[in-house]
């Protein structure tokens, strides 16, 4: 592969992120951590203090007797505060662009509305004028317009009626997800977004939103891992945390389609008979589904122990790993179909096997941002997606604290080979050094690929945590400079993570771009430390120290 990226897929509602997102007033209280326990509205309260709020400004929202709407995920802040999440349906169609978030107070009374879009939903028919067949071949030729000199196989298509919100005034769309294998039998897809009237296509995005007892892991050294007796021997399954699970997918591949799978790669879980898992190479099959076993585990403790977050969903429940998926295949990817993460092993040349610890991080925050706002994957919005994947996966790393893989803001720099041109996957510092990512924000980031334009978002991230100029972290050399000549301050990580969680789970939407994410940073640094803080100033600073200002 020429180009190497991290992804995930998944099946959620998505289309390109042009449209800003339209935020109605938010909170201007602080969040106060001394509200006991006992005082704070359960989730069950959230949810009927927002019913009565949709009840009561049903117009105000843009609802409409036509529209139904359903909870995707709900936030009760330390003081009481509630967020309720939804997605939005017009006469049974997904609205792409529908969702929103309802701020409520402690008692329940309305603070306010988060809308990925303001514009009316309503269309004189949801009658398509271009056939479903028409709409398959279109995003076919879009899947091999992409794949050029490549022979496809098996490519197959579904297109699946949608109503496009995102992109001017609301309109009937088809959304088709073109799959199929490449020669060497790996996934290729693409999401089309066609009008269904006229069959123009309104956009297009890489449907791979990628990127990857004790064990001897490949990049980690020794790790501890929990595992489950069954009989004389043990899985490499661990209940304390959800259930997640790693198996083998004997280099085998998928075939699916936006919400069904076709085929699905097999998962044949790893068992050992005296806990004691790998030998630290690549050669022994057991030992990539170490790393990857470690490093849901270190994600899962990173979100529940900084975040209070347990698992992917926030429900508790975990996911599962699939490691030796496809043939030399230089990738990794999260997908929401299976709620699994699944590692290639990389063709030995430019890439090894894609399971070192930021690579993990970063996918399954891909399943983080699908729970909670959904970023599309396309346009500023996708790499805003790319970029809070980049974040919590440097995050992760730092906070699992491994003296033989210590926390940088390198992305990926463990499966790179000698046959790679650099060192590592992406550069926070300066995005620039990887030949192809760009350090600040222009008009054109929108028309970007999303794995370079999120260089905007991790240049304004580590300048937040970290600061401008020249630093050494852990024997890694920055030095970081800003687009407008300003000397930014940094608050650290730890506050990056809590302001831009904050933001992603309770102001940003499907349609947020850099803009949007300044003012949801900023929002979520006032609600955090409040509206005259060094740490809202920082914010502010560092947005503007990468072109997006105010």
């Amino acid at each position: 592969m020429s180009r190497i990226r991290l992804h995930a897929r998944g099946s959620r509602l998505a289309t390109a992120g042009l449209a800003i997102a339209a935020t109605a007033t938010l909170l201007t209280t602080t969040l106060s951590p001394t509200a006991g326990a006992e005082e704070r509205p359960t989730r069950a309260t959230a949810l009927e203090n927002a019913a009565s709020v949709l009840d009561d400004r049903a117009e105000s929202l843009g609802l409409t007797a036509a529209q139904d709407t359903a909870v995707r995920d709900v936030i009760v802040d330390d003081d009481g505060t509630q967020h309720v999440r939804y997605d939005r349906t017009y006469r049974q169609l997904p609205v792409l662009g529908g969702d929103f978030v309802v701020h409520l107070a402690k008692d329940g009374t309305y603070r306010g509305a988060s809308r990925a879009t303001k514009h009316t939903i309503s269309l004189a028919s949801v009658a398509p004028k271009l056939a479903a067949p028409k709409a398959a071949d279109l995003a076919a030729s879009a899947l091999r317009a992409v794949n050029v000199g490549e022979t496809l196989k098996r490519l197959t298509s579904r297109p699946e009626l949608v109503v496009d919100a995102l992109h001017g005034a609301p309109k009937l769309a088809w959304r088709t997800n073109a799959v199929a294998q490449d020669s060497l039998g790996n996934p290729v897809a693409r999401t089309v977004l066609t009008d269904a009237r006229t069959g123009t296509q309104i956009d297009a995005w890489d449907s791979l939103e990628s990127a990857a007892g004790d064990g001897k892991s490949l990049y980690g050294g020794t790790v501890p891992l929990r595992t489950t007796k069954s009989g004389a021997a043990y899985q490499l399954k661990d209940a304390t945390r959800g259930g997640t699970y790693t198996g083998d997918a004997e280099n085998e591949t998928d075939l699916c389609l936006l919400t069904i799978c076709l085929e699905r790669a097999p998962a044949t879980l790893f068992t050992d008979t005296d806990n004691h898992w790998g030998t630290g190479k690549a050669a022994d099959r057991a030992t990539a589904a170490v790393d990857a076993q470690y490093g849901t585990d270190v994600t899962w403790d990173y979100y529940e122990d900084v975040h209070g977050r347990k698992g992917i969903a926030g429900d508790g429940k975990g996911s599962y790993n699939r490691v030796h998926y496809g043939k030399d295949y230089n990738n990794a990817f999260w997908d929401d179909r299976c709620f699994c993460m699944t590692y290639g092993d990389g063709d030995g040349t430019q890439l090894g096997p894609l399971v070192s610890l930021d690579v993990a991080g970063h996918e399954m925050t891909h399943g983080v941002t699908s729970k909670t706002a959904a970023l599309t994957y396309s346009g500023e919005s996708g790499g805003l997606n790319e970029a809070t994947s980049d974040v919590f996966g440097t995050l992760v790393e730092f906070h699992a604290g491994n003296t033989a893989d210590p926390g940088d803001y390198l992305i990926g720099e463990k499966v790179v080979r000698s046959g790679f041109p650099r060192k590592a996957l992406r550069y926070m510092d300066k995005p620039s050094r990887d030949g192809v990512s760009v350090d600040c924000w222009s008009p054109t980031a929108k028309d970007l690929d999303v794995h370079y334009s999120s260089g905007i978002g991790n240049h304004f991230a580590y300048l937040l945590a970290e600061g401008s100029g020249a630093k050494n972290l852990n024997g890694v050399v920055y030095n970081s400079p800003t687009c407008d000549g300003s000397s930014v301050q940094g608050i650290g990580r730890a506050k990056l993570g809590k302001i831009w969680y904050r933001a992603l789970t309770v102001y940003m939407t499907s349609s947020t771009n850099y803009a949007g994410a300044r003012a949801a940073t900023l929002s979520a640094a006032k609600d955090l430390y409040g509206a005259g803080s060094a740490e809202y100033g920082a914010v502010g600073a560092a947005w503007k120290a990468v072109k997006v200002g105010g």
